[in-house]
């Protein structure tokens, strides 16, 4: 199979085009999945395939002995029989297209539903963050989207399409050979460079595809952010609507250019090819009036022959064409195969543990880590111990590892050397699932989702979600329930300006709130753990005003008190009552202690907390005013 998004995305270039065996395991994939969608409209929808395929060379067939009929004088009684026929089979060929087209419609819906739970179902199982930070794997995640709802279905169409040219080919070469042995071998030579062409501009689209899909992501990132009610403000304010609208063109321009190339390569190798085509039916042509007018072919031969020879290069062309689509659907599918196999990016527990109610402590032992190999260490050496009930806080400038560190607690990644205790049981080997089970946290960027507010709060805790109260005390606790209330449908009120309300409380659309509410609802969704062993607070109140940054620090001071957590905040001020402070500077703890101790020390926190703090004193005098 083609690179792993995986490696892929560290080696920095395209994956591999698929070899052989990688296009025959994504072959029995898309089969298997079709099949598992809609096994009853498969075998219909092959049915009629081999129904319809047969209708054209019976009724040339047929066509040729009510010719000869006529031209011997047969008896009107004799011509009746192959004229039913040729109705009948008339018949059948004009409702086969309608009724193919109504099964591959519905095959189509049934497979891309079966394809997208798959893929979304494997992309969930990606546990850390790693891989959604790798353009490569993004950029092949998205060609995965595209072409799994369409490659499976395209590939029963084109194993239909094969069927259908292959019987018509073997019908109709069959009757060039009892006409014209030579003939037939000509005819069916003429197709291998069109089988040629097609499987090499197969590899082409496949190839333009996989470039053009970075230019696209950008063209998409630039034309939502011209559309996002986020990026509005800003974009009007600054003016810089024009600037953005001409890099998304850029990014147009440079795909279509792409497109532009691959439809002119197609352009002059299918023309080359349709003219040798015409040349040959054409010489086909002059070959049968010449035989015909020596008396060599019945005029029944020659209608024979004259449809043999169209329908043998259509067949052949046919071939050429179902080949070449079933093999770029194959090589755009082995995208989707590649994500959906991929499984896990976390390494599975070597030692499986259970993550149980915390006893003793956290312990973070001699921890490095950097994102990439080539990038520099965001952690160097951090040793600290989170004792059971007790709280830390982190403290240090942007870019010294703080969050950083939080994501490890969380195993969103695992660090690159040392190791992270629970209890004395390493991270790692406990499943990510029951050790998040037991760990709360509210990040300093919460997540807005275009849900309800009831959704917005309860995607904290699923099982809450049909707990009303559960939901309103989490709001209460985060001093949301009010403002909850207030709204048009209360907790059912859609939180989004972007879709029209569902819930029936009256209004087109739903409400947006601000900042700050948004912190307090990102709150609301950890506080619904009430039995979390951690408790995480990264920037919890960076967007609130100095009253409700007040009201929320006493707040999370009582859901602390006696519980295990990590608080983060550039607001020393919210740190101070802290048991424990550590302070990071270029990814190691520079110094330890509580408050005072730190303040005494007068090392880096001493100089934050001075350097913040004296923007609050009032001035003893301005500038040319005296007291």
């Amino acid at each position: 199979m083609s690179a792993t998004p995986a490696s892929s995305a560290h080696s920095g270039r395209a994956p591999a085009a698929p070899d052989a065996r990688a296009l025959a395991r994504a072959l029995r994939a898309a089969l298997a999945l079709a099949f598992r969608s809609s096994p009853g409209v498969l075998v219909w929808h092959l049915g009629v395939t081999l129904l319809s395929a047969a209708t054209p060379l019976a009724a040339t067939w047929l066509v040729r002995d009510i010719l000869d009929a006529l031209t011997s004088g047969t008896s009107t009684a004799g011509i009746a029989a192959p004229a039913a026929a040729l109705a009948v089979v008339s018949t059948v060929a004009a409702v086969s297209p309608q009724l193919t087209g109504y099964l591959r419609a519905r095959m189509m819906r049934a497979t891309s539903l079966r394809a997208h739970e798959d893929l979304h179902t494997a992309v969930d199982t990606f546990t850390g963050l790693r891989r959604f930070e790798h353009p490569e794997f993004l950029d092949r995640l998205r060609l995965a989207q595209q072409s799994g709802g369409l490659a499976p279905s395209q590939v029963v169409e084109g194993a239909a399409g094969l069927t259908r040219s292959a019987v018509l080919l073997t019908g109709f070469v069959g009757s060039l050979a009892v006409l014209d042995p030579v003939l037939a071998v000509v005819v069916c030579l003429s197709g291998v460079p069109v089988l040629w062409a097609e499987i090499s501009l197969s590899r082409r689209r496949a190839r333009t595809y996989w470039d053009i899909s970075p230019t696209e992501r950008r063209e998409i990132f630039y034309a939502t952010l011209l559309t996002s009610v986020e990026a509005a403000k800003e974009i009007r304010l600054y003016g810089a609507g024009g600037f953005l609208r001409g890099r998304m063109l850029r990014e147009r321009r440079a795909a279509d250019a792409l497109r532009e190339r691959l439809d002119r390569s197609e352009l002059r190798i299918q023309s080359a090819l349709q003219t040798a085509a015409a040349a040959l039916a054409g010489a086909g042509l002059l070959w049968a009036v010449g035989a015909a007018a020596r008396g060599a072919m019945t005029v029944g031969d020659v209608s024979l022959l004259l449809a043999a020879i169209p329908a043998v290069q259509s067949g052949i062309g046919g071939l050429a064409g179902e080949l070449g689509q079933a093999h770029h659907s194959l090589v755009m599918f082995d995208h989707y195969v590649g994500v959906v196999r991929l499984g896990p990016d976390l390494p599975p527990p070597r030692r499986p543990g259970r993550a149980r109610p915390l006893r003793e402590a956290i312990e973070v032992q001699d921890v490095w880590f950097r994102y990439e190999d080539e990038l520099p260490w965001v952690l160097r050496g951090v040793d600290l111990r989170i004792e059971r009930g007790t709280a830390l806080a982190l403290a240090g400038v942007n870019g010294s590892g703080k969050s950083t560190l939080v994501k490890l607690l969380c195993r969103f990644y695992d660090p690159t050397r040392g190791r992270i205790l629970w209890d004395g049981t390493d991270l790692r080997d406990i499943p990510p699932a029951e050790l998040r089970a037991r760990v709360a946290a509210t990040f300093q960027d919460p997540m807005r989702y275009d849900l309800t507010a009831r959704e917005n709060i309860t995607i904290g805790e699923l099982s809450s979600l049909g707990a009303p109260r559960r939901c309103a005390e989490a709001a209460r606790l985060a001093g949301m329930h009010d403002d909850i209330a207030r709204l048009p449908g209360g907790y059912a009120t859609l939180l989004s300006r972007t879709f029209r309300s569902a819930e029936g409380d009256g209004s087109d659309s739903g409400v947006q709130l601000s900042g700050g509410q948004w912190q307090r609802m990102g709150l609301a969704r950890s506080f619904l753990r009430a039995d979390a062993d951690l408790l995480i607070l990264d920037e919890p109140s960076s967007g609130l005003d100095p009253a409700a940054e007040y009201e929320i620090h006493a707040r999370l001071r009582e859901r602390r008190a006696g519980r295990t957590s990590v608080l983060i905040s550039h607001r020393l001020g919210a740190v101070k009552d802290a048991d424990v402070i550590a302070v990071l500077e270029g990814g190691r703890v520079a110094e330890l202690g509580d408050h005072r101790g730190l303040l005494a020390r007068a090392g880096t926190y001493h100089r934050l907390f001075t350097l913040q703090s004296s923007g609050y004193r009032d001035e003893p005098e301005a500038e040319g005013v005296r007291p």
